[in-house]
């Protein structure tokens, strides 16, 4: 079985040192073998917050990591390094991929770059970028788990978020759909939920689902959710298909976090 957990807006620099601590021990309990983060990795793509989100995810120990950058990890008051290196900060911490990819024999995941130097908030995805994923998903095996990551949203379940909806999302849905994704994951809004993109969208005919993340540390809550991360858990009882998906919410009582009681979702993929 694969753990994977999947975490978004941090927004470090806002961080709730509590909660930072609690995922830390919430990591060591359920041990995942991938960390991802889909993006707004600082609240103002400062050089001490990147230094400090890099600190934060080695504290993690989890063996593999994929980040992508968010619409805040591109310096906002800074206009001459936003206009000529708009992620020097963010590939100083994390690499200069910015559309990185892994992949093992149970999992095969793909980070697309949302963000844009000329937009403030809003994202969006590029025809080459979707024909790029797609091909990619189509050389994965049946065994893997596949699993596409962008900031921005693809699909939203309230109207005051269909705003930050990513731009291109239609056309990313039906060609991705096609080429095989299981799970499109995303943060951007803090609010977390699973959504059946095939329940919802005409000519969707196979599994797809919309994973989203609240912010898993900033004091930056939205909502009706606290500080909420995912966990994925894919090959249970040696069955390449079988996937569980849970939601985990920071218990301020406990301090803790908790798997949410009743909204643990468990979906069968196709082999």
């Amino acid at each position: 079985m694969k753990v994977v957990l999947h975490m978004s807006d941090p927004h470090f620099g806002t961080e709730r040192p509590a909660v930072a601590k609690a995922l830390e021990r919430l990591a060591q309990a359920q041990t995942p073998d991938l960390v991802i983060l889909s993006g707004d990795v600082t609240q103002r793509a400062r050089k001490t917050q990147f230094s400090a989100a890099l600190a934060f995810m080695n504290r993690l120990t989890i063996p593999a990591r994929l980040v992508i950058p968010g619409n805040h990890d591109i310096p906002l008051y800074d206009i001459a390094t936003r206009l000529l290196r708009p992620y020097w900060r963010y590939t100083q911490a994390f690499g200069p991929d910015l559309e990185p990819v892994h992949e093992c024999a149970d999992l095969l995941v793909i980070g697309v770059r949302t963000t844009r130097r000329y937009r403030h908030i809003e994202g969006e995805v590029s025809a080459a970028q979707i024909d790029r994923v797609a091909n990619r998903l189509k050389q994965a095996t049946s065994k893997q788990l596949r699993i596409v990551v962008t900031h921005q949203p693809v699909h939203v379940i309230k109207p005051v978020d269909e705003e930050h909806l990513l731009r291109g999302h239609e056309q990313a849905i039906a060609v991705w759909a096609q080429a095989g994704v299981d799970l499109i994951l995303g943060g951007h809004i803090h609010r977390p939920y699973l959504c059946a993109l095939h329940e919802r969208i005409a000519g969707v005919h196979r599994k797809v689902w919309a994973l989203q993340a609240g912010t898993a540390l900033s004091s930056r809550i939205r909502h009706d959710s606290n500080n909420s991360v995912n966990l994925i858990r894919h090959g249970i009882e040696g069955k390449p298909g079988h996937c569980v998906v849970e939601r985990w919410d920071y218990d301020e009582g406990a301090g803790n976090f908790k798997k949410v009681d009743g909204a643990a979702i468990r979906e069968n993929f196709p082999s």
